[in-house]
């Protein structure tokens, strides 16, 4: 019997959460950068947090 099937949505989880978790971080980190970097960056790491969050909704379970 193969239950690697099974895993399959779990494993997947996980990654989007770590991922999620590392774009919090960036987001966190952006009052570091000059306000030039902050304008071209937040865009572009909220349009990722968007994409991953809805994938993550979309998952079984």
């Amino acid at each position: 019997m193969d239950n690697s099937n099974e895993f399959a949505p779990v494993y997947l989880r996980h990654d989007l959460m770590i991922e999620i978790g590392r774009l919090e971080m960036a987001m966190d980190h952006l009052v570091e950068r000059e306000p030039a970097q902050q304008q071209q960056l937040r865009p572009r790491l909220e349009s990722r947090m968007n994409h991953l969050l809805t994938e993550l909704d979309h998952l079984p379970g």
